[in-house]
């Protein structure tokens, strides 16, 4: 069985695909490891050698080369889709990016009932919100409206809620934005009370949400790749400060310039039922610990 990890990946027994990011690299070694053949998407000569050493494929293509995304979706059994735009303060136009992508792919497994997993987050979501719970129709990001517009014309497609801070070394995410931020202003910044809480969950497990729930069928709508399931925004900034001997302070917005919005959200949920469905059980580092580790505050 080949399967696909577009724009992210593609992968299985036989070949697939998947993208070399964050997440997306994890959900490769994940999958080869577990015996799939793998494709993933490229987007330099660099990333490209690196999947092949890997002993996966490699498709050269941006995020905008739809034609070429739809093409290796084609090819694959299953497409799985985590690729995102590196710079965070476009956070508008990597959304649209991400629902054009999402439309082509959805386009290529219409009619095939190849299964179609992408990524979304947790911004929008009610605190404690489960797998059932819709996201805020308001929210910019439509990964999941996407993928559900989808189901509704006969596509096999489910979305996996990514925790904000999906980390471990190398993150180049959420934490790393604001520790290079308390560098700068010489404080570890919170606001209001700092009790709004980020979910957390470490690289490799979030991997194996997309992994199994392709080997079960994508027999759910969402999924949630969530560990720890609230942690403060002030312990964060607790750690942070600790690790840089920098004051811990409450700061108004404008502080955190375009990443308010996100330093002041609550982005935490429950993942009882992907566990169970799943028999997912995360066991790498609490965000906390891998927070406190000196590698993250090195560069």
């Amino acid at each position: 069985m080949e399967e696909a990890i577009i724009s992210s990946y593609l992968g299985s027994k036989k070949p697939g695909q998947v993208t070399t990011g964050w997440v997306g690299s994890a959900v490769v070694e994940d999958l080869l490891a577990a015996g799939h053949q793998v494709t993933g998407l490229a987007r330099s000569a660099d990333k490209a050698a690196s999947l092949t050493a890997s002993g996966a494929k490699a498709v050269h293509a941006t995020l905008d080369d739809l034609d070429a995304l739809q093409a290796a979706a084609c090819a694959a059994d299953a497409v799985i889709h985590t690729a995102w735009g590196s710079d965070y303060s476009k956070f508008i136009e990597n959304c649209e990016q991400d629902r054009r992508v999402i439309d082509a792919l959805g386009a290529a497994q219409e009619g095939s009932n190849r299964p179609l997993l992408v990524t979304s987050g947790l911004l929008g979501l009610p605190r404690g919100a489960t797998e059932s719970d819709l996201p805020n129709p308001a929210s910019p990001r439509k990964s999941e409206v996407t993928a559900r517009a989808w189901t509704e014309c006969g596509v096999r497609a489910a979305t996996v809620r990514l925790a904000p801070s999906v980390h471990g070394l190398g993150d180049h995410g959420f934490v790393p934005i604001l520790i290079r931020m308390a560098k700068q202003t010489g404080i570890s910044a919170y606001l209001g009370d700092g009790q709004n809480c980020w979910a957390g969950v470490y690289r490799l497990d979030a991997a194996r949400v997309f992994r199994l729930a392709l080997e079960q069928g994508v027999t759910e709508s969402v999924y949630h790749a969530v560990a720890d399931e609230a942690v403060p925004f002030k312990a964060i900034a607790e750690v942070i400060g600790s690790r840089l001997d920098l004051p811990v302070e409450l700061c108004e917005p404008e502080h955190f310039g375009w990443f308010a919005h996100f330093a002041g959200a609550t982005m935490s949920v429950s993942s009882a039922r992907t566990r169970e469905l799943l028999g997912w059980k995360p066991q790498g580092s609490s965000l906390l610990v891998d927070l406190d580790r000196p590698s993250y505050y090195t560069g």
